[in-house]
């Protein structure tokens, strides 16, 4: 991390040594870091950013992190509509606000519950900031990080954001603002001051990584990309013939193409509607889990098109989801051609942890392309290309055994890369730089003085 070049490197010599000193504690131990995470999305909620994050606090806790977690009650997937408002789970302090339900399906309504979600986070972080050292911010809702800088502003009380999307662009690919619409320019001036007063910037991906760069270089050397993850203990290689929810939804004796988890409008679900169709009068069954604001839509048209291959459930409990992720011979995963760049399919690493060979529909300039040649464990298809799709399900559905391969290739590369231990080590890094800097800024005015 870049530091004020005022600053003596002798002197930055001689604090490291100090800080480090077998008599002194190190601020870069994991003791030392009382995190606060700040998240709309928490279980029992099943919102993949949730998820992820449950799973992360859980891995930092091990390492020692103190940790508290600012969330709201279930809004968005949910069996459960309520949750303790204060408990203690594997030594993890989660505070729960209050939730909204104005228009839960309707992009306004969403917005409006988000928002407040922020005004209820900002409260917390008022009676809460003394008690943690660094901050850790989603962006869900996509304002959050807004709450950061008030923090630091405030309290000097560093904030290292995770951009899990990236707005507002999406809302201009989405057509839901004109690009050149007076929200847009203040959101974007937002973000920059946010970016910049941030000790350490989070993202998905390489793509993400250059479209913050674009609206602002200065913070490059602060980007990480850090990928999602999923947890191959958990989610493991389950027969069909041994799976009972393959046995619940008819699915054993059918070559089964699964989708999980968000139809949003960042996904493209009208290849894959394509592919079906053109498959319709062979053994292959299409099951979709999850909601979206997409999966309505595409009811009423396989509706419409008197299509039999289709199989719709709920997003499932996480105790189910092992069961109903290996319930198939082929995962899909896709991003919309108009959002490439802005956002990435946490739903990629959950495929992979289940052992089955991948079909991603994305762009032809999509980092995806890149990660599945690597990992060897499926194709890639352009947006749009149907064709290319259905011909690779038939292929798969005549060679089961190519199929088992590429998911073994995917397994493997996924507990190479992408699982819990790995991720949050990678996150642990970022977290000890932000509070090592912050510690050093200091000292170094200090010494000035």
């Amino acid at each position: 991390m870049r530091l004020n070049k005022w600053i003596n490197p002798n002197f930055l010599q001689s604090i490291s040594t100090q800080l480090n000193a077998k008599n002194q504690p190190s601020v870069k131990t994991e003791q030392s870091i009382k995190l606060s995470v700040i998240t709309q999305f928490f279980p029992p909620d099943y919102a993949a950013t949730g998820q992820l994050i449950e799973e992360l606090v859980k891995q930092l806790r091990l390492q020692g992190v103190d940790i508290e977690v600012f969330t709201s009650q279930p809004g968005y997937a949910f069996s459960a509509h309520a949750a303790p408002a204060v408990e203690w789970a594997d030594q993890i302090r989660i505070q729960r606000s209050r939730t909204a339900q104005l228009w839960p399906g309707r992009i306004r309504g969403k917005a409006v519950n988000g928002v407040l979600y922020t005004l209820r986070a900002t409260l917390y972080l008022l009676k809460a900031w003394r008690r943690n050292n660094v901050l850790l911010l989603t962006t869900a809702p996509p304002f959050l990080p807004v709450i950061g800088y008030l923090a630091y502003i405030l309290f000097r009380l560093p904030y290292v954001c995770i951009l899990y999307d990236l707005y507002p662009d999406i809302a201009i690919a989405l057509g839901v603002i004109p690009k050149r619409n007076w929200l847009v320019r203040l959101w974007r001036a937002i973000n920059r001051q946010v970016w910049l007063k941030a000790k350490a910037i989070i993202v998905l991906s390489p793509a993400m990584k250059q479209k913050v760069i674009a609206h602002c270089p200065e913070v490059a050397d602060k980007i990480s990309v850090i990928h999602s993850w999923a947890n191959p203990e958990a989610i493991m290689p389950i027969a069909k013939q041994e799976n009972w929810f393959a046995w619940k939804h008819n699915l054993v004796n059918k070559f089964t193409v699964l989708y999980s988890g968000n139809m949003g409008r960042c996904h493209d679900i009208d290849t894959m509607l394509e592919a079906a169709k053109q498959l319709k009068d062979e053994p292959i069954q299409f099951v979709c889990i999850g909601g979206g604001a997409k999966r309505d839509e595409l009811i009423i048209k396989v509706d419409r098109l008197g299509l039999n291959n289709f199989t719709f459930l709920p997003y499932q409990d996480q105790q189910v989801l092992p069961y109903s992720l290996t319930a198939c011979d082929l995962s899909l995963v896709s991003v919309d051609a108009t959002t490439e760049g802005l956002v990435v399919p946490s739903k990629l690493y959950s495929a992979l942890a289940s052992g089955r060979p991948i079909a991603v529909i994305c762009s032809e300039t999509s980092y995806l392309r890149e990660l599945m040649a690597e990992a060897n464990c499926g194709g890639t298809f352009d947006n749009g290309d149907a064709q290319g799709l259905a011909q690779f399900i038939r292929f798969l559905n005549r060679d089961p055994q190519v199929g088992e391969q590429m998911g073994i290739a995917g397994r493997q590369y996924l507990r190479s890369h992408f699982t819990p231990k790995i991720i949050s080590q990678q996150y642990l890094d970022v977290l000890q730089q932000a509070i090592f800097a912050d510690v050093v800024i200091a000292m170094s005015k200090s010494h000035r003085k």
